[in-house]
């Protein structure tokens, strides 16, 4: 008889299925409120509160802000994050630590391909309110970067929680990949690539994901092993 795998019987477990889908839910329901147009005035107005007053091409803060802001926006970008990910996974099979290797690559990996697809079927146009501050090649819902970011963080701050025993550190850990992700999020809405619900769905698409993985991984008792 197979057992059943005890990880699904702690709380910690629960709570990753009731916030994955609330994420998947929240992502669905984002959706269907663009579809209908009922985020537009909202997206408007908060595109441009990053503006100044009168002149929506001119982003507010100094122009070294506007620099920074794009410096941001890269550590959500494909590249970056496969980088990222091929040098944590490269690590992990260097020190035979071989299930959270392929834990790595299977959960970013997943996404940097679903990612485009969402993109490609739902084909929301970029924001025309304000100038792009940002070359961009895609639709815009669901945000890549913002949803990449969400996949690859959480995914490496899963895997350090997994690697390590304080408590602190593990929500350091969360911490720091929370931080990113705000920040790749809030970035693409200063430069007006994005609009502010096509972050959301990232964030909530990219959660659901990281998330969604993390369970599968558990239940199949994947990602356990440590490096050494």
């Amino acid at each position: 008889m197979i057992g059943i795998n005890k990880s699904w019987q702690v709380p910690w477990t629960l709570i990753a299925v009731a916030l994955a889908a609330i994420s998947a839910w929240g992502f669905i329901e984002l959706l269907d409120d663009v579809q209908e147009g009922d985020t537009r005035e909202v997206d408007e107005a908060i595109i441009l509160a990053f503006r100044v007053p009168g002149d929506p091409a001119d982003p507010i803060g100094p122009l070294w802000l506007e620099e920074a802001v794009r410096d941001i926006t890269a550590l959500g970008s494909t590249p970056i994050l496969v980088i990222a990910v091929l040098a944590v996974a490269g690590f992990l099979m260097l020190a035979k630590a071989w299930r959270p290797a392929i834990f790595t690559l299977v959960a970013s990996g997943g996404g940097l391909i679903l990612s485009p697809l969402l993109k490609e079927v739902i084909d929301r146009p970029r924001p025309d309110l304000v100038p792009h501050g940002n070359t961009v090649f895609t639709s815009s819902f669901p945000s890549g970067h913002s949803m990449l970011s969400a996949i690859v963080y959480f995914t490496l701050a899963a895997l350090i929680a997994r690697l390590i025993k304080r408590r602190w550190l593990k929500g350091y850990a969360l911490g720091v990949a929370m931080v990113l992700i705000l920040l790749v999020g809030t970035s693409r809405v200063y430069l007006g690539v994005h609009w502010p619900s096509d972050v959301l769905a990232g964030w909530a698409a990219g959660a659901a994901w990281a998330l969604g993985c993390w369970l599968v991984a558990r239940w199949i008792g994947l990602g356990g092993d440590e490096a050494r």
